[in-house]
């Protein structure tokens, strides 16, 4: 007697990937905020000349993960609203969320971040002081802001995903 060994194709989890998505993107945003750049102002490297575009460098990188990170959890809570579609405004508040951090981001990544890397270049080579300009406190302001509505809104998207996917398990058995 043969055994014939059967494949079953399961459909991805979007739940677990959107949750674990935001999961990194959160901690990641913990980790730039909380250690790279404060490590960066107390070693003094914001006032060096090449910061600007060594930080355009950086950021503009982080933020592109941090899109790829949004999309995938805007990708991931559209799909488990579209599963629970019969049931009235399931997850709409999440998926207004989950757009308002895919915004944020988007602004971050194509405004917030070259203009504040165009104001930190020294086009002045001969000038060996290097100054902040005073618009840049206020770039600083705005970028902190956005940081803090993208913690408050992850951390609220990630505790749904996390309550979500409990009650997923209950059902299942």
């Amino acid at each position: 007697m043969a055994i014939i060994p059967t494949i079953e194709v399961r459909k991805p989890a979007w739940h677990t990937i959107a949750m674990f998505a935001l999961g990194f993107w959160l901690s990641a945003i913990a980790v730039v905020d909380l250690v790279v750049m404060p490590t960066m102002y107390a070693a003094g490297m914001t006032v060096e000349s090449g910061f600007a575009s060594a930080g355009y460098v950086m950021f503009g990188t982080f933020n592109r993960i941090e899109l790829l990170c949004a999309a995938v959890v805007l990708t991931g809570l559209l799909t488990m609203v579209y599963r629970h579609r019969s049931e009235r405004n399931w997850g709409k508040t999440e998926v207004i969320l989950s757009v308002i951090l895919l915004g944020i981001v988007l602004a971050q990544t194509y405004a917030l971040t070259p203009q504040m890397s165009a104001l930190g270049i020294q086009l002045n080579w001969l000038d060996s002081e290097v100054s902040v300009p005073a618009l840049m406190d206020g770039m600083h302001e705005s970028y902190w802001f956005l940081e803090l509505i993208k913690l408050g809104c992850g951390g609220f998207l990630l505790s749904w995903l996390y309550r979500k996917t409990k009650e997923d398990e209950l059902l299942a058995q």
